[in-house]
């Protein structure tokens, strides 16, 4: 019988059958908040976890970081059902730190770095060196990426050590790689899970080593989730070797807990 259906057990029925088929689980399923750094990845592993589990995933979008509505930790706090989280490492310590996750559940599953991508077609910018990647966002006639963690270090570390802070931020929007489709925008700059295997863009690169920032991208149970035990399933499922296939495709990698640059 296909799980989630009801059977109808004929009253003739023996007592063992009866008590089987009322004995069966009733359908489970787990509600996922995801960053979109780890999104493509969700993506393509929910229906093998789904297949293998009897266990539906739905998911819902949510930044890591930042003063917005959106982000995970703001539709947490107003009461947004999650059973379990994926997001950047940085924002998850801040659910830790106020209590949202169940201690000793936290995991981390992958990490990427910032990388560059341009409108499909268009001449592909220098961003060999610091010097060039320098250059080419003073050239730029518009810059964007997301306002969340990657975005807080650009602005508030990477552009002032740059020295272009000021010279930019008239052109710098937070609606992502999507306006580089669109054409609203010249170059983004995000995680690569974020610029991969998006239509309309072309990949430039990865930003030079020396001002890199490697985004970690962890998991945890949410506190007070009402499918704790399926949560979990889906957590082991998502940092086995199951997994790591469809990690590596959407551009990231298993985390070796690299440190963020010190720009001095």
């Amino acid at each position: 019988m296909p799980i989630g259906r009801t059977q109808r057990v004929p009253l003739g029925a023996c007592p063992t059958l009866i008590a089987l088929v009322c004995a069966m689980p009733s359908f489970a399923q787990v509600s996922v908040i995801a960053s979109g750094g780890f999104s493509a990845a969700l993506q393509a592993l929910a229906p093998e976890f789904e297949k293998s589990t009897g266990i539906m995933v739905t998911t819902a979008r949510g930044q890591s970081q930042g003063a917005g509505p959106n982000t995970i930790a703001a539709q947490l706090r107003r009461g947004v059902p999650a059973d379990v989280v994926i997001m950047s490492r940085e924002g998850l310590n801040d659910l830790i730190a106020e209590g949202r996750i169940v201690a000793g559940s936290d995991v981390d599953l992958a990490q990427t770095p910032l990388g560059v991508s341009v409108r499909a077609g268009a001449a592909k910018p220098d961003i060999g060196t610091v010097a060039a990647f320098r250059q080419t966002l003073l050239r730029a006639k518009s810059i964007t990426f997301p306002s969340s963690t990657t975005g807080i270090y650009m602005t508030t570390k990477l552009f002032p050590r740059l020295g272009i802070a000021d010279e930019i931020a008239g052109k710098i929007t937070n609606t992502g790689v999507a306006a580089v489709a669109s054409g609203e925008a010249e170059m983004a700059i995000q995680p690569v899970s974020e610029l991969l295997h998006v239509e309309g863009v072309d990949f430039v690169g990865t930003i030079p080593t020396e001002i890199q920032y490697i985004s970690v991208f962890s998991t945890a149970l949410v506190a007070g989730s009402k499918q704790p035990e399926a949560a979990r399933r889906l957590i082991a499922f998502l940092k086995s070797e199951s997994a790591r296939a469809a990690i590596r495709n959407s551009g990231m990698q298993r985390p070796e807990r690299a440190e963020a640059p010190v720009l001095h």
